[in-house]
């Protein structure tokens, strides 16, 4: 069986309506993809973020008809601004042909991320499991290898460093690199519960379920206002890394690591500033247009 895949590139305010014309043109799915590189890491609590430029694409079974269908769109789409492309998919084993995008990556000299599916190439190495599934925190971004890195070449067996609070921990992927990697004890919180969902299966997957315990924000404040960490990490955006130092600062011990990441290079400066109350700030690291800083919290 064959399939007809159209897709809508337009601007977000015209989203549902390109939706809606998709389905009600006979579209079995519809997915929305960014059309302009646009990251959109941490969206706030009940947020639904799109991208500015976006890519709506509908699968239709195709059966010959395909100009009755972009007739029907036009006509749906009067007034809108949109450009229009199809394309023929012969079927295939879809999962399987998506899965051959992931790869294992490695980061450092030790931590290997691996999908599931696909054998260590390095048995020996830190291999970290994970189910390319997950749409956030596998490693691919930017602002997550540069953490990963850190960890790497920071984190060693039989140190002091011995817990870690993941703040906005996503997929887990920080407070499992850190268990894998020497840390005792590491503590997750996120606004998400199905990233709480996640970190408890890839916790469980790398065999560290009974190091890591997860935390929605208001739970944890409540049971950890007091607790300090050795390291504390968030890879969040720079608005609430902002918001948040003098929380996140609390949670450090005195001489403790702090970690940040989801940050651009025009805010680093801002950042920098904010977090030098508290901490004694090293220079930016730098990936591509993204930086992580890295500061030991003041006596």
């Amino acid at each position: 069986m064959s399939w007809l895949q159209i897709s809508i590139n337009t601007t977000k305010n015209n989203t549902e309506t390109a939706e809606d014309c998709l389905f009600s043109a006979g579209a079995q799915t519809v997915t929305l993809t960014d059309a302009a590189d646009q990251p959109i890491l941490e969206p706030g609590p009940e947020e639904t973020p799109v991208w500015n430029d976006v890519i709506i694409t509908g699968l239709f079974s195709f059966d010959g008809k395909q100009q009755t269908i972009l007739d029907h769109i036009a006509q749906c789409l009067i007034g809108v601004d949109f450009s229009c492309e199809t394309q023929i998919l012969e079927d295939q084993n879809w999962t399987r042909a998506w899965m051959d995008h992931f790869h294992a990556m490695q980061f450092g000299q030790r931590l290997w991320v691996c999908p599931l599916h696909i054998d260590p190439p390095e048995p020996e190495a830190v291999n970290l499991r994970l189910d390319p599934g997950l749409a956030f925190g596998t490693g691919t971004h930017p602002t997550t290898s540069l953490c990963l890195r850190w960890l790497d070449q920071n984190i060693q067996a039989h140190t002091e460093q011995s817990t870690l609070l993941d703040y906005g921990c996503g997929s887990g992927i920080l407070a499992i690199a850190a268990c894998l990697l020497g840390v005792d004890h590491a503590d997750g919180v996120d606004i998400d519960p199905q990233a709480l969902t996640a970190t408890h299966d890839n916790a469980e997957t790398n065999r560290v379920r009974d190091k890591i315990k997860t935390f929605l924000p208001d739970a944890y404040q409540k049971q950890h206002a007091d607790t300090q960490y050795d390291i504390v990490a968030a890879n969040i955006l720079s608005g609430p890394l902002a918001e948040l130092a003098p929380i996140l600062a609390g949670h450090t011990k005195p001489g403790g690591d702090i970690v940040l990441s989801g940050i651009l290079r025009e805010q680093a400066g801002v950042l920098i500033e904010t977090y030098g109350k508290f901490f004694a700030m090293d220079d930016p690291v730098f990936e591509e247009d993204w930086v992580l800083l890295h500061g030991i919290k003041k006596q």
